[in-house]
């Protein structure tokens, strides 16, 4: 790659004595990885702003499954600091390394992912944005769900109940988990109250755990252990 490239970092890793193995997020290339050699050095460039969370422009070389950063600039300051704020984007970074596979470009992802970021680092209501980037992710990888209508066509309605089959869809019901006001929050056509904000996590970590598997989310864990109960 001969020309600077939109980037964000989602993981960083010491290598040999003074690089970096670096994952990076890119629109035109999905996810990839590679070495800037030299960054942990005094003279090393752009190990000092080479985090999570700061907009970068990059250049690589190489083919192979690990490449070589030839250049980098930052188009911006950290967006994510301090706080919750901070385990939310590694919450985020997670779920994109987890789920989305190398060298595979989602250009709508990367501008979910930017946009999320910049939304999370603005408001205390981190939640409903965290569940319409999940939504938005499985939107992308091909697993959408549907929010606004029943599996047989018939519109959601804010007042009912609703179980939500993975499969298929939401279906009606009388003592269904789910509020229609969260499939629509979910969907963008609402806000989310308490009861809206609890349901739609408990849905969403089941629409992701089919694709997560066992393993736990490292982020998930990491903000119980400081904040306790809750979280992403």
């Amino acid at each position: 790659m001969d020309r600077l490239q939109p980037a964000y970092i989602l993981a960083r890793r010491l290598y040999s004595n003074t690089s970096l193995l670096l994952e990076f997020f890119t629109p035109g290339h999905g996810r990839l990885a590679a070495i800037a050699k030299g960054a942990r050095t005094s003279a090393g460039k752009g190990g000092g702003f080479l985090q999570p969370f700061v907009p970068l422009e990059i250049i690589w070389k190489g083919r192979g499954e690990v490449r070589t950063l030839s250049k980098a600039e930052s188009t911006g300051q950290g967006i994510l600091t301090e706080g919750k704020r901070l385990y939310c984007g590694f919450y985020l970074n997670e779920l994109l390394s987890r789920l989305i596979p190398r060298d595979d470009p989602h250009p709508e992802l990367f501008h979910l992912y930017d946009a999320s970021l910049r939304a999370i680092a603005a408001t205390e209501a981190f939640e409903p944005l965290l569940r319409r980037f999940e939504a938005g992710l499985l939107e992308g990888m091909g697993y959408g769900m549907q929010w606004t209508h029943c599996t047989g066509g018939e519109p959601v309605r804010p007042e009912l109940r609703y179980h939500y089959a993975l499969e298929e869809g939401p279906v009606r019901a009388a003592d269904g988990a789910l509020s229609g006001s969260t499939l629509l929050a979910l969907a963008g056509m609402g806000g989310f109250s308490p009861d809206a904000t609890r349901e739609a996590r408990l849905l969403m970590r089941r629409a992701l755990a089919r694709y997560l598997g066992d393993k736990p989310l490292k982020s998930r864990e990491l903000f119980r252990s400081v904040y306790g109960q809750g979280g992403s």
